[in-house]
């Protein structure tokens, strides 16, 4: 058991491909794992999830898996090795087609076709991050554009393109997107995230091309639209990401602080985890430490009551992912030392009739079920927080709480299980199907009591429901003291 509450999702690739390198990045800390679709074949990303499945085995806990779909994004052929430098001012040519085979410092190789014929004079174009920026000059009839740099700096390998969002008429989710989705469904993943989401429908479209697999559906929240639907989209939803490089691309950078925020409360107002994601230790890429900057990014997403902190490129192809993993480990343990529990508890009880305005009667049990057992707890002084649950959903609902005693999320089922690596605070364990509530009580607090949660003379609070109720609702809270 870590002390450390905020989930941490790393990125499989090239630098985890070494099986003692992944094997040390799972122990360093890695709650749950991302395999990108957008870099590498089905068959790259069937391994990856492979030999995720084969080191957790070695560990004495679970490992949440990831997809995480393209979407939309274009993209642009290959910089040479060592990438290509555009300098400020200087004229670059766009080209789509047959003669676009690859990428330098004159020539912008654009993937896919149909894509210049949407620019006009005047459009802004960024490149990767957002950090190099063009500007049209003139657009042909012949799949050719030319543009002069903005703001320059170093390309490297295949970088996205990112037009204004007024030319981009693709959906999400893409064919492409359900072709790849299809490839991965039966090899073990707990949940899919869609790019660039604009609306719920987006969600409710990969939802049903995940059939019945019971896969989690993450939006990933990188455009102006979905900051403006951000509740149809929360609510639609399973986990939320806070995708900042799109989004600081998309949107205006200065609102970017702002909006993390405001997604992260939203999320857990509504009872899901949020994911901040992106350029979060980037320069431990290669660097062995990380600069200040990222350090307060890091620990400022802790208070923002963020559930979980990704690393992208820090892992998938950075100089050594473990000890990026550990370092993140570190900041954000200090920082949940000086997490004000009780404003953030407060806050959120004090929107309750707001959330449950158009909740089921099941829903209101199990929101006010949890609410008195966060009150009940730090009242008795509990040393920890018992969730039984089948779904998730009673672990999921105290965690938003976000309270100052661990959370132990007693499950029969394996998919919950690793769902719930991405849970602030929740420690997972399967256990065996209980006939009664008595029962599942009994064996819970033996649980705690075995994993050094609890001793003799300690109080916890155990939540827990009707395990034959066809409707399940956590309508049931004993606090426990332990014999």
């Amino acid at each position: 058991m870590t002390n450390r509450r905020t989930k941490i999702v790393a990125t499989a690739g090239p630098a985890t491909d070494d099986d003692r390198v992944l094997a040390a990045v799972l122990a360093s800390g890695v709650d749950v794992v991302r395999v990108s679709l957008a870099h590498g074949s089905v068959t790259d990303a069937r391994r990856r999830i492979a030999a995720v499945r084969a080191a957790e085995a070695q560990l004495d806990r679970p490992v949440g898996i990831f997809v995480d779909l393209p979407g939309p994004k274009l993209r642009v052929r290959s910089f040479p090795d060592g990438g290509a430098w555009l300098g400020e001012g200087t004229t670059v040519e766009l080209r789509e087609g047959a003669d676009a085979t690859g990428s330098d410092s004159s020539t912008i190789a654009v993937e896919g076709a149909g894509v210049i014929g949407q620019l006009h004079p005047g459009d802004r174009v960024a490149l990767g991050d957002g950090g190099v920026s063009l500007v049209v000059e003139r657009v042909d009839s012949a799949g050719k554009a030319v543009a002069v740099v903005r703001n320059g700096g170093r390309l490297l390998g295949r970088p996205g393109l990112h037009l204004p969002a007024s030319r981009i008429s693709t959906a999400t989710p893409t064919p492409d997107d359900l072709r790849l989705l299809e490839g991965v469904l039966d090899a073990g993943i707990d949940a899919v995230a869609v790019s660039f989401v604009r609306a719920a429908d987006d969600i409710i479209r990969v939802r049903r091309a995940c059939g019945g697999t019971g896969a989690f559906v993450i939006a990933k929240i990188e455009t102006q639209e979905a900051v403006d639907a951000l509740d149809e989209i929360v609510q639609a939803s399973d986990v939320i990401m806070v995708a900042r490089g799109d989004l600081g691309v998309r949107c205006r950078l200065e609102d970017v602080p702002h909006y993390q925020k405001r997604i992260i409360r939203t999320g857990i107002f509504y009872g899901r985890p949020v994911i901040t994601a992106t350029q979060m230790l980037e320069s431990m890429v290669h660097a062995p430490v990380p600069t200040r900057a990222e350090v307060s990014d890091v620990a400022n997403a802790v208070f923002d009551g963020t559930s979980a902190l990704m690393l992208s490129a820090e892992t998938a192809i950075g100089d050594d992912p473990a000890v990026t993993v550990s370092t993140m480990s570190t900041i954000a343990a200090r920082a949940e030392r000086d997490f004000d529990h009780v404003a953030w508890s407060s806050r959120l009880v004090s929107e309750q009739p707001v959330r449950l305005e158009h909740a089921s009667p099941t829903q209101r049990i199990t929101e006010a079920t949890s609410a008195a057992a966060f009150s009940a707890a730090v009242d008795a002084g509990a040393v920890a927080i018992i969730a039984c649950t089948s779904s998730g959903t009673t672990a999921r609902v105290i965690a938003r709480f976000r309270p100052p005693v661990p959370i132990l999320a007693a499950t029969p089922s394996e998919r919950t299980l690793r769902q719930l690596t991405l849970s602030w605070g929740v420690e997972p364990v399967l256990a065996e199907r209980r006939a009664t509530t008595d029962e599942i009580v009994w064996f819970a607090v033996q649980e705690a009591v075995e994993r050094g949660m609890a001793k003799r003379d300690d109080v916890v609070a155990v939540l827990a429901g009707d395990p034959h109720d066809p409707a399940p609702a956590t309508d049931t809270l004993r606090l426990v003291r332990v014999r």
